[in-house]
This record gives C-alpha cells, structure tokens and sequence, in this order.
C-alpha cells in the first residue's frame, strides 16, 4: 500500500513535467471514426485503447476524457475497457445541414500523462428523408403561341439528405404535350423543366393537369409528388428581365431584424396586366423563408430573422420576377453574413489542483482550454494571470494551457493562493473571461494516525452472508490535505484469522469474507493499520477482537439408540413392569451452544397409544401403566428430538420394544423392522462408536464368560441370532422397576450381546452405580469441538 502510494505521487509529477513532450505526440493524423446518421445510442464505435496503442489497463490509469466543442456530448468513453460509445442519436441534417462531409471533430486527452489526440467522427447521412415540394399544387401559365421545344422552370423539391441519397431526377405524369428535362442550376442542385413537344391550341385545351415527381438516389429510392396546372394563355411575348442577373448583399450578423438588405429590379415591355411585374421567392427552402422576406411589388428584401455568422455564413436566394400573363425570369441574391464579435471566449477547466506541498519543484497547477466561436480577430485570444502570483502560463497545442508554478512555494509566507485566469479576445470591443480558484499551500506530513479506540469487538452471527459490514474502524489526523487522506489495511496475524475478513481501504469498514461457523472459531483477531498519504507516510495500527455469535445451524444428533445400523436395536420390557419402568433412554448431542443446544423430546406415535411416555428433557422412555396379557409383544416407537433454537431443529428416532415374561426369555428381534439402509458414518459418529467400543470392551471382557454359560443352558426352538437370557426372573441388581432411573449421575449397565449380529449392539439395561457423579471437565476432545447431550452433561 506505501509503494502504491509512493507510486502516486510519482506519476502526478512525472505528468506535469513531461506535459510538453507529451503535446508533441498529438500533431499526428487525427484519429478517423464514421457512424451512420439515427444510430441507436450506445452503439459501440471503436476501441480507443487498441488504436491508440495502449492496453485497457493502462488506458484506466491514464485518465481518458473526450473533449468536444460541440454544445452536446455525442461521445462517451469507456475508460475501463477503452470501448468508445455513441452517447446519442445524431441527425446529420441538424449538425451539418447540406455540409458533405459531416465532420464533427473532437480531441482524446489523456490526463497522466497529458497528452491530447485530435480525431473526428464523419457522420454517414443515410437515406431518412423524401424530396419534398414546398407547394402541392402550383400552376404554370404557358402563351399558346409558344413554340415545341420551348422550356418552362419548374418549382423544385428539397431534400435534406445529401450525396446519392440526394434529390437526383424528375418525372413528369405521361401525356401527349411534355417531357421533362433536368439540368444542372448551379451550386450543386437540379432544376427541372417543361419542355414543350407541340404546339398549344387554348380552344381546344385551356387546362392540363400534371404530376411532378421528385426521385432522390438512396436505395431504395424515396420521392415526392405536386401537382402542375398547365393555364394555356393568350400571347405574351415579353419575359420580365433582372437589370443584374446576381445581386451580392454583404451584412453583419448583428443587423436589427426589419432591415433593408438589397433592392431586385426587373423590367418588362408588355403593357398592362402583361407588364405588370411580381417578385416572389423561387426555389426556397424553410430556413429562406423564415429569414427573409420580400416585398412582392418593390422587390425590396428586408431581413425577418436574426442572423448567427457562427451558424450560416452565406445565404443563396432565387427570386422570381412574374408578369401578369404568367411570364417570369429569375436572378440570384447572394447574402454573405460578416461576423461580429458578440461571442465572449470561453475557458474548460480540465483539471486542476487544490492544494500543493511547500517547497515542491515546477508543478502544473491547471489545464485548461479556451475557445471563441468568433472569426478572425474576434475569435483570437490571449491569456494572462496577475503578475504578482509565482505562477505562469504556458500555452500548448489546440487552445490548451497550463498553468506551472515559477518557484518552489512557501507555506510560512502564504498559506493559499486566490488564482484568477483571464482569456480575452482582440474583437472591438473585446470580450472577455475569467476564472478563480484557490490554491491551498499544505503542510509537511508530522502527525501519525490515531485510532479512536486501542481495540475494538465486533460481533457477527454465525453462517453470515459474504461481504456482510462487521463495523468500521475510525482514524483521524490532525494533518491536512493528502497528509490527512488515510487508507486502512489488514496486517497479517494468525492463521486462523487468514481470509476471514476485509478492510475498504477508504472507509475503514470491516468485511467478512466468507460465512462464518461457530463450531470451528468462536472468536479472532486482527490488527488494522492506518496510513496516511504523505510523504514519508505515517501509520498507527489497532486491535481488531471478532466474536461469532452461535445460530441453531444444525440438527440434533441421536446417539443411541443407533440409527444406521445394519439391525435395529431392541428393548426388552418385562411384562411385570411398574409403571414408570425406565425402558430405555434416547441421547441426542447438539454441535450449537446455549439455547440452541437444549433439546426436548417428544413421543410421536406408538404401537400402542397410552402403554408409554417419554420425559421432554432427559428422553427417558418409561411405561405409563402396567402391563397386561392383551397387550402386543412388539412395539414400535417413534420419538421426536427437537432442539429450543429459532427456528427449532429436529430429528426422529425409532425405537423397538419387545415385551418379555422375564430375561430368560430369548430376545426376538421385529420380524417387520426393515433393516435401515446402511449409511456411512459421519466423523462424530465415528469418534462417538470408537470411544463408544473402548469402555465397552472393559464391560465384555468380564462379562462375556458370565453371559455365555446362561445363555448355553437354555434355548427355545424359536430362537432367531440373538442373545440368550437366564430363565426366571432378573437378579434384583439387574432389575428395576421402580421407574425412579435417570441418566442425570453417571451410570454402569450390565450389557447383554446379539450373537451373530452384524454390529456390536448392546443394551443398556440398568445402572449398576447411580450414586456416581458424571461430571467431566473440559470441552474439546482432539480438536472437535464439546456437545452437550440430552443427557445434561458433557460428550467427550
């Protein structure tokens, strides 16, 4: 984290000393983007990493910024991948008008370090508009005595698009007197024309009716349609003829809107309604119509918009003089619009410094641009800061400068600077911008971090979420500036605590990594450092405690009676049983803690309602009543261990009684008890059966002589692999039907094996010691962690 720090500062420096040669690199071809008209926002354009030659990381760490003097932001950079963007849909009509092509330049700056690229992005015009007559209907009034061959101007159509998806023909309706003809008017359109193919007779036709249409070139073709009213007239051999047949206006773009702009004068030597003369508009577009207007007797053309020079620079109008027998001739106005200076420049800001650190070598401070949409003198600039500050500007490529510092700077003389750019055009008068900021001059780095406490606890749950706030951690330094900025980290500790949890190096805000597990950590610690960002940098750590808090995550676990194995385990119940005989006894361990680990049982169905009852908080199973012939010899139970967590767990055990006139009688195993699917053993069962057959083989070595003479004295015919019981009734020392017994002491049991089992299932009959104290000290038995029983005291 120092190094990255360090590293830091070193490139801001390395990228304001070589900010010049870095200019160097930008006079190179402009980079070339092209994207059609319309195209959907977001459309990616091209990578600007691959093209300037730079991976995506480096791209990142160099800070990219797309500068544009267009008033929109048509472009959006990705700087984590490179991937250049359309930010929104462009219209090339709109940007560009009838400009071909559509060039909408832009520059690429990289920040660190500076370097600016010049590239452009053509705007493709697609085929989105149809040729469109300004009139749907006209009339055109044709002397009857005009000769074949003779021509008539037609209105002609407008079509935004430009290039092939321009207006490109004309067509005339099928008929017996016309074709049409189109020819090239000048500055780049077509104008189409009547052309008379016999000769007119008023009597017999006084009116003809035509289609126009207007094909432009796209593909496919779009067109345009008006109607043509062909009025056959009386002879008129007079044409009203312009005294100029162009006429130049030059205005400045400020000129009050109602202004004289030039006068048009056309002659005609017919007499009467055949000499009289109308001036109109021919061939104009909106834009035309919506600027100038004409006096249609005079021919005097008065501006009726305001003009922006930054916007059109030369307005081309056709004006047509008529006669009153529908004769007309046409001359061009060329309007050429001067600039003035009515745009103040403007000054970007693209990066500048709050603070800088006493005595540093030449720093750039600023880097900015400046631009005046002005022409000429009006849109020169110059740029000047006051003279008694140690800093100057030294100007770059493309308008940008940068503003260094003179000398190393001194904090003791002035702890801050009130900097105030001026950029000021060479327009009458001139115009101008400025921008101040403030400069703070920081201290040296003297003062360490100091936590706000030495230690801290957290507390977090159990099977917590990843990325789950354990708490923040809180610093502060009485430095200022970059030697206040401080970045937190983990240093590293013990083993156990490895991977477990994350610091957000800004915020100090502690995070765990991973779920949690109570039964494999309870508790960890680490140390946060705290450091800040000057130079040399200082630090301070803590002590950070993390407590996992218990969930009831898991199920209770039945120890006996044994659930997997290959036979079911089964009691035997003398039928001369009290009430209240202990018939066996479920243990159950929970691997939770507290609450979470108090189990409870419950009886959920028997063979025989009401013949049993099981005690909730020790699992002793014992006969509610006595016993009687009609009761069956083998019973099943079904018992329910559920633990006292929210929400509570549990699980079921099933437990085989068989009914007995005394121990002589032979065991018989359930004839209907399935065999339960042998499973494989979990680690605890494993330990459990292990520590389990060791205190068991002490009982079997003495016993098993005892137990093997009793049971070869007798056998039933009926006897199944089991083991064999003494006949007559129970040694009193084995015999306990006082119902009083209870796993809450330490217990001996006299065991009695199933000869030709596929386990070693023995039976817990009756404690032998009930007086001896079961207490166990300690909790961990090699490492796994200490369960507490049904029982109430501690499985080792």
């Amino acid at each position: 984290m120092e190094a990255r720090v360090d590293g830091a500062v070193q490139t801001r420096q390395v990228l304001f000393l070589c900010v010049f040669l870095a200019m160097s690199w930008a006079g190179a071809e402009p980079l070339g983007y092209s994207v059609a008209e319309e195209t959907e926002r977001g459309t990616f354009l091209a990578n600007v990493a691959n093209d300037l030659g730079l991976g995506t990381g480096e791209l990142s760490a160099r800070g990219p910024r797309i500068v544009s003097d267009q008033n929109i932001q048509f472009l959006l950079l990705n700087p984590l991948t490179g991937d250049l963007l359309l930010n929104e849909q462009l219209d090339r009509e709109e940007l560009c008008g009838s400009t071909e092509p559509c060039v909408l330049p832009f520059q690429l700056l990289l920040e660190k370090p500076f370097q600016i690229y010049r590239a452009e992005l053509q705007v493709r015009d697609i085929n989105d508009h149809s040729p469109v007559f300004l009139d749907r209907e006209f009339s055109l009034k044709i002397l009857e005595s005009a000769a074949p061959g003779a021509t008539f101007l037609l209105e002609s159509a407008q079509d935004s698009d430009v290039g092939i998806n321009s207006l490109r023909n004309y067509t005339i309706s099928l008929n017996a007197y016309f074709h049409i003809n189109v020819h090239d008017g000048g500055e780049g359109n077509i104008v189409p024309e009547l052309v008379l193919d016999q000769m007119l007779d008023r009597e017999k036709i006084p009116e003809i009716t035509l289609t126009l249409t207007a094909w432009d070139g796209g593909s496919p073709a779009r067109f345009g349609t008006a109607l043509v009213h062909v009025l056959v007239l009386d002879i008129n051999d007079n044409v009203p003829e312009f005294e100029q047949s162009i006429y130049k206006a030059q205005i400045p773009e400020d000129t009050p809107i109602g202004s004289l702009l030039v006068t048009v004068s056309a002659r005609d030597f017919d007499t009467g309604s055949y000499g009289e003369i109308h001036y109109a508009f021919f061939y104009a577009t909106e834009k035309i119509l919506k600027t100038f207007q004409i006096n249609s007797t005079s021919g005097n053309l008065y501006l009726k918009a305001e003009l922006n020079y930054e916007v059109i620079q030369v307005y081309t109008l056709t004006i047509q003089a008529k006669d009153g027998g529908g004769l007309a001739g046409k001359c061009t106005v060329v309007v050429d619009v001067t600039d003035v200076n009515d745009n103040p420049p403007e000054l970007l800001i693209t990066s500048h410094s709050s603070s800088i650190a006493e005595n540093s070598p030449e720093t750039v401070v600023a880097v900015f641009r400046v631009r005046d949409k002005d022409s000429g003198n009006n849109g020169k600039m110059v740029c000047f800061t006051q003279e008694d500050l140690p800093f100057a500007l030294q100007p770059s490529i493309d308008n940008f400068y940068t503003l260094v510092t003179e000398r190393p700077l001194d904090r003791e003389c002035n702890t801050e600077y009130n900097i105030t750019i001026t950029v000021s055009d060479l327009g009458t008068p001139r115009l101008q911008t400025q921008h101040t900021f403030t400069l703070q001059v920081s201290d040296v780095n003297d003062n360490a971090p100091e936590f706000t406490q030495s230690s801290y606890t957290l507390w977090v749950r159990e099977n917590n979420s990843p990325a789950l706030h354990l708490g923040t951690i809180s610093a502060t330094d009485r430095d200022s500036g970059s030697n206040a900025q401080l970045t937190y980290s983990l240093l590293p500790g013990p083993d156990a605590a490895a991977g477990l949890v994350s610091i957000n190096a800004d915020s100090g805000q502690l995070f765990a990594l991973r779920a949690l597990d109570y039964e494999a950590l309870q508790a960890f610690e680490v140390r946060v450092r705290a450091a800040d960002r000057g130079s040399p940098p200082l630090s301070s750590q803590a002590l950070v405690r993390v407590q996992v808090l218990d969930a009831n995550d898991n199920s209770p676990f039945v120890l006996y009676p044994l659930q997997n194995a290959s036979a079911p385990c089964t009691e035997l119940l003398p039928r001369a049983a009290e009430p209240g005989y202990l018939v066996s006894k479920v243990v159950a361990v929970d691997r939770d803690s507290g609450q979470n680990a108090w189990l409870s049982f419950q009886l959920l169905k028997a063979t025989e309602p009401g013949l049993f009852s099981v005690w909730p908080h020790n699992g002793e199973v014992r006969t509610a009543r006595l016993l009687s012939e009609r009761d069956a010899p083998k019973h099943r139970l079904l018992l329910l261990v559920k633990d006292n967590g929210e929400p509570p767990r549990s699980a079921s055990v099933t437990l085989h009684v068989l009914l007995v006139d005394g121990f002589s009688q032979p065991y018989l195993p359930l004839p209907d008890a399935a065999a339960p699917e042998r499973a494989q053993p979990d680690r605890l069962t494993a330990y459990l059966v292990i520590a389990l057959a060791a205190v068991s083989s002490l009982f079997l070595l003495s016993l098993l002589l005892f137990v093997a003479v009793r049971l070869c004295r007798r056998s039933r015919a009926r006897s199944l692999a089991g083991c064999a019981l003494p006949d007559g009734p129970l040694p009193g020392h084995l015999l306990d039907v006082s119902g009083t017994g209870t796993l809450a002491h330490s217990y001996q049991y006299e065991v009695c094996l199933q000869e030709g089992a596929g386990t070693n299932e023995f039976k817990f009959l009756k404690p032998v010691f009930p007086n001896l104290s079961p207490q166990v000290p300690g909790n961990e038995l090699e490492g796994m962690p200490s369960f507490r029983n049904s029982l109430g005291f501690n499985i080792q």
